[in-house]
């Protein structure tokens, strides 16, 4: 790893951790629009890759690796921050979306199928799943969570304290993460598994579709319902209830 001279060889370091950034870059996005380029998060990784290389000094192994992991996911976030990848016109209508579930909610007493939600937005079935595959990158937490359009504290704000002002911070907050474990125990059972199998075991969509049996676009769908259901949760005026009953989604 260290040249005739003593140096990190540079050249050799790259290309033994290229495959760490492709990872990262893989697992990411799968979560963002079709317009974001996999090579462009790799290009961004490298960078955080290189800045890991300079700030790190206690020698290399496992605690680097865990080290640059965390310096190149930033990167690609950084990137993605500035770029917005979610096209605007798509996250008014996830918007529009997230209001239809809060309202079949409260109306039927349990999570409405997509086939409910397509017909209470007045589009086509096969609309409403395009919409679903068209917001890949739609996330739980959004900065503008942290305001209304008056500008006034919003919800996030008035629960969980005004000096958490990073996604990433909040997300510490215990009773956020309560109430989100309690959010993801109402989701129907097959969004529940695609939750499971993309956050905690780590899959990306294609395998988590040989495992349901759909297409990877099936499971984008689903991916993207599941957020929407979620934000639909933490943000609508009720809280989920663990008496309801889950029902599962269509397909």
């Amino acid at each position: 790893m260290y040249t005739a001279t003593g140096q990190i060889d540079r050249e050799q370091l790259i290309e033994q951790y290229a495959p760490l950034v492709k990872r990262i870059a893989y697992h990411l996005v799968a979560r963002l629009p079709a317009n974001v380029q996999l090579e462009d998060l790799v290009q961004n990784g490298m960078i955080g890759l290189l800045d890991a290389f300079e700030r790190y000094r206690e020698g290399l192994g496992a605690q680097f690796e865990t080290y640059a992991s965390q310096r190149i996911r930033g990167a690609m976030l950084d990137s993605l921050r500035e770029s917005d990848s979610l096209p605007r016109q798509t996250r008014r209508e996830m918007r529009r979306v997230e209001a239809a579930l809060r309202q079949l909610e409260h109306q039927h007493g349990r999570p409405p199928s997509e086939t409910e939600l397509a017909e209470a937005l007045a589009m086509p079935l096969a609309d409403y799943q395009r919409l679903m595959q068209e917001a890949r990158g739609h996330q739980l937490l959004y900065m503008e969570d942290f305001e209304n359009e008056e500008g006034e504290s919003s919800f996030l704000d008035r629960h969980f304290g005004n000096s958490e002002l990073d996604p990433a911070v909040l997300f510490e907050n215990q009773a956020l993460r309560q109430n989100l474990a309690q959010a993801i125990f109402q989701l129907p059972e097959r969004e529940q598994l695609v939750m499971a199998l993309y956050y905690d075991e780590e899959l990306n969509l294609r395998e988590i579709g040989e495992i349901l049996g759909v297409t990877e676009s099936r499971v984008c769908q689903l991916h993207s319902q599941a957020v929407s259901r979620l934000r639909g949760y933490l943000f609508g005026t009720g809280r989920p209830s663990a008496k309801r009953g889950r029902r599962s989604s269509d397909g």
